[in-house]
């Protein structure tokens, strides 16, 4: 089965793609594009998966790297493959041919590109990251390799809705605690529970980061089975474990 992969106009200029779960050969609670060796699928048949979107991009295996995720606010700039992986969230390179890639199941894929200086990035935003800064810790590596702010442009790729993302009012008041006017990013859901709009803010941090050309793709992680892999709905199904999806970016050869 061919791959699909999600792409949007504002990544002109890069190969890139937010891959949903179909073309893979993984089997079971992971059929299909599993990407994530965190998981406790066949290490062999992740390796598989990534080597064709490792294809799909163009790039050699090796050449598709990304980081050992811990919901920080810390980016990295790479410029070659990784033996070991950094702790870190998110990573930025300005080495054409390197495809950076970010792992997800329901926090928020993000893309970043200045075509012009030949500068890209990748991040893992969940709530902790997003709130505490991963985005714009991100957009700051970038412009230590030579972009600037009004050149970059940014893509929130498939992520949990806020009509799907129900939490309890500890998580609200660690955003108000930081920002007050965080409180428009929650709808008062049943008894003391609420909804939360990542992606909403995820796109106010990037804007707020003066990133003018942002968007998110409008696709939900959990309300969508056969596309997107969700850690909030494998739990509610009680699964043993959960797929992970895979997004990257890379400047083409030759540009």
């Amino acid at each position: 089965m061919t791959l699909e992969l999600i792409t949007d106009p504002l990544l002109e200029g890069t190969a890139h793609g937010f891959f949903t779960r179909k073309g893979g050969a993984s089997s079971g609670v992971f059929s299909g594009l599993n990407c994530g060796h965190g998981s406790s699928d066949q290490h062999d048949v992740v390796g598989i998966n990534r080597a064709r979107v490792a294809k799909m991009l163009d790039v050699a295996p090796d050449h598709l790297v990304g980081v050992h995720q811990i919901h920080s606010a810390d980016a990295v700039a790479v410029d070659g493959p990784l033996e070991v992986p950094p702790k870190a969230d998110a990573l930025v390179t300005a080495t054409p041919g390197l495809a950076l890639s970010i792992l997800t199941a329901d926090c928020q894929p993000v893309l970043f590109a200045d075509v012009k200086a030949g500068v890209i990035g990748a991040a893992h935003a969940g709530w902790k990251g997003a709130l505490h800064g991963v985005l714009e810790a991100t957009i700051t590596q970038m412009e230590k390799l030579g972009a600037t702010r009004d050149a970059i442009t940014a893509v929130i790729g498939p992520s949990i809705s806020q009509r799907n993302y129900e939490v309890g009012p500890e998580l609200r008041d660690q955003f108000l605690a930081v920002d007050q006017d965080h409180d428009r990013f929650f709808l008062a859901g049943a008894g003391d529970r609420f909804q939360f709009d990542l992606p909403a803010f995820g796109l106010a941090q990037l804007r707020q980061s003066g990133i003018a050309k942002a968007s998110w793709t409008h696709h939900c992680t959990y309300a969508d089975a056969e596309r997107f892999y969700s850690y909030r709905r494998s739990v509610h199904q009680k699964q043993a474990d959960y797929g992970r999806l895979i997004s990257a970016i890379c400047l083409k050869k030759g540009r």
